[in-house]
């Protein structure tokens, strides 16, 4: 495979700019410096009285890279998950971001996220942006066929240290990744179509899903993906510190950064039948079992939380397949519907029994999330277990 043309040697760590800039020199975003980069990008400047009414300036933060700084990736090279020359850089417990596009699983792992933030991706006809922010543990995937499939970059900016995309090829219209639609420029308000996707341990990725393709690296660069720049930034749960960025957290009944698996609320306004956002802890999730399944409801239907402690694995899905409502449970160490007996994976893939083969919905909305950052963008979730 020819992995030495996917740019990883040029757009790699070595000029990201983790290493020029460093976390120490990372300052607060200021009103002027946002009207100026704006100024730079297209925006209106400040002196055409900047129109960002979406976005508290209180929040708004410089990551101190630069536009592009962080450099998202485009179709990058894919090779198997047994492909040692150019997966080295993985070891199991790594987390990975899975995402099935054209007919084909994909496995981005959040060692190429560190450093890259967005990969856009075309295959089979679709097109769709993968998104991961460090700063607040959220993966997101969009659809960007609705936008005649915009091609995403990095601003270098954030909104309550989430990362900001940019459209690269048109309008530059500034695009916070957890409110998942423009929040200024000439797209703003425009939501974004969520792709559904699946966040786990590649060890427990590559039991699932032998035949997916992975992200692939020079070898030449295998050290430097081996290495979390944000270090010590992810080893404390419990540290509420965002490297001095601008955060609410108002909401303290879970860990700063203990992952979650969030669903947005259905909008409107109070008494209206709204929806509230949803939340399922993962320290909550560990204490269930090694597997647990449990139903709830999600914007007036059915759905069901999947887990699997061995792959630290949390997936909302639709119980239903081939056209028939399931009921699903674990027995005998496995995730088996009471209708047929079949057993299924954490990602809603039913592997032995009448069903074999047939697949759950994932739900497109549903996301990991550091709890701080989740309960910033969703504030009035309802935990769905303490």
């Amino acid at each position: 495979m020819s992995s030495r043309r996917t740019g990883f040697r040029r757009t790699g760590f070595r000029r990201t700019g983790f290493r020029r800039t460093g976390f120490g020199r990372l300052g607060l975003w200021t009103a002027a410096s946002l009207a100026a980069a704006c100024s730079q990008s297209g925006l209106p400047t400040a002196t055409s009285e900047l129109d960002c009414g979406l976005l508290d300036r209180a929040f708004l933060a410089d990551g101190g890279v630069g536009r592009d700084g962080i450099p998202a990736l485009s179709d990058p090279a894919l090779a198997p998950p047994g492909d040692v020359a150019v997966t080295g850089y993985l070891s199991d417990p790594d987390r990975v971001i899975g995402v099935e596009i054209g007919g084909e699983w994909i496995a981005i792992p959040h060692n190429i996220m560190y450093r890259h933030e967005i990969v856009n991706l075309t295959r089979g006809g679709q097109r769709i942006a993968v998104t991961y922010c460090p700063l607040t543990g959220s993966a997101l995937a969009f659809d960007r066929g609705p936008l005649a499939g915009v091609e995403f970059g990095v601003s270098g900016l954030l909104f309550q240290a989430n990362l900001i995309m940019y459209d690269r090829n048109a309008d530059d219209s500034l695009w916070p990744q957890m409110r998942g639609e423009a929040a200024c420029g000439p797209r703003e308000g425009q939501a974004l179509d969520r792709h559904p996707l699946v966040e786990m341990r590649w060890d427990g990725w590559r039991a699932l899903h032998p035949e997916s393709g992975v992200v692939a690296a020079d070898p030449a660069d295998h050290v430097s993906y081996r290495i979390n720049p944000y270090g010590s930034f992810y080893e404390d749960p419990s540290n509420p510190d965002y490297l001095g960025f601008p955060i609410p957290r108002s909401d303290t009944r879970r860990l700063p950064k203990e992952r979650v698996l969030g669903l947005p609320g259905s909008g409107g306004a109070a008494g209206s039948g709204a929806e509230p956002p949803l939340a399922f802890p993962f320290h909550a999730l560990e204490a269930r079992g090694a597997l647990w399944a449990t139903d709830f409801r999600y914007r007036g239907a059915d759905a069901v939380l999947l887990w699997d402690r061995s792959r630290v694995a949390a997936v909302a899905v639709r119980p239903v397949a081939n056209g028939r409502r399931l009921t699903l449970a674990v027995d005998e160490d496995a995730i088996v519907d009471k209708e047929t007996g079949s057993r299924w994976t954490v990602t809603g893939l039913a592997t032995h029994g009448p069903l074999t083969g047939a697949r759950l919905p994932i739900i497109p909305e549903a996301y990991v999330a550091f709890w701080q950052a989740w309960a910033a963008f969703h504030p009035g979730t309802e935990l769905v277990l303490e």
